[in-house]
């Protein structure tokens, strides 16, 4: 069952996601060579609290930071630390969720590292177009395969891995409800979308083979073949003029 929004739940949801969105830009302008994870997960949470909002993450299963910091071959749950430091060439994502009233927003980025090679740049450009790609597909009567068949079909026509293991999620009062939203196609329509459905939808894409492992942290997440990974994700609504995505600034 997927919750149905009311007017007000939207609109904490829509203020959650204005702050989530500029926080990601004010930390994609701070990514630089030799700033460390934490540094700039510190500078997140610094602008996520002064902003009125609490990180989502900070604690949520015993995440120990507020946001996911994963680079290069990290795909997702990243831990930041002080001695992972950034350098000429990397590519990083942030994984981020803002927290207003009660109600949450969720988004992620993956961002470069100065100047990176064409390689990289192309699947970190993969994953954004395939964001977009399924929510083309985001409109009331459709099913929820549709989106994520469109992004799976995507990713693939590229030559690049999907992620089967983690996959994004409904999203409202809590950072993770129903229903699960995989980026491949599934062997079923899904449940038939509607307006007023809040969802966040996050391509998790490998250069080479896409099956993963977890680091002995417990938390980190990596391809077994060690290749780039990119991340990408909004929160958006469904309404009846098509989605409406509430992480993004506007304009």
């Amino acid at each position: 069952m997927i919750e149905i929004k009311s007017k007000k739940e939207i609109e904490l949801m829509r203020d959650a996601g204005k702050v989530l969105a500029e926080v990601h830009e004010k930390v994609g302008e701070a990514v630089a060579p030799g700033k460390s994870t934490l540094e700039l997960n510190d500078y997140a949470e610094s602008l996520i609290r002064k902003a009125g909002c609490t990180p989502s993450f900070l604690h949520l299963y015993d995440f120990p930071a507020a946001c996911c910091v994963s680079v290069n071959e990290e795909l997702i749950h990243g831990i930041p630390t002080r001695d992972r430091i950034l350098k000429e060439g990397d590519i990083v994502s942030f994984d981020i969720g803002t927290n207003y009233k009660g109600y949450h927003s969720d988004a992620a980025r993956t961002w470069a590292v100065g100047k990176i090679s064409l390689e990289a740049k192309r699947l970190v450009d993969t994953a954004k177009e395939a964001f977009f790609k399924g929510i083309e597909q985001a409109i009331p009567g459709n099913h929820l395969n549709d989106i994520c068949g469109s992004i799976g079909d995507f990713v693939e026509s590229r030559g690049y891995g999907v992620v089967r293991e983690y996959v994004g999620h409904g999203i409202g009062h809590q950072v993770h409800m129903d229903p699960e939203v995989p980026n491949f196609r599934m062997n079923r329509k899904g449940p038939k979308l509607q307006a007023g459905m809040t969802l966040a939808i996050e391509p998790m894409i490998t250069e080479g083979d896409p099956a993963v492992r977890v680091l002995s942290n417990d938390w980190t997440v990596v391809p077994f073949d060690g290749r780039l990974t990119a991340h990408y994700e909004n929160t958006i609504l469904i309404t009846d003029n098509g989605p409406e995505i509430l992480s993004l600034m506007k304009g």
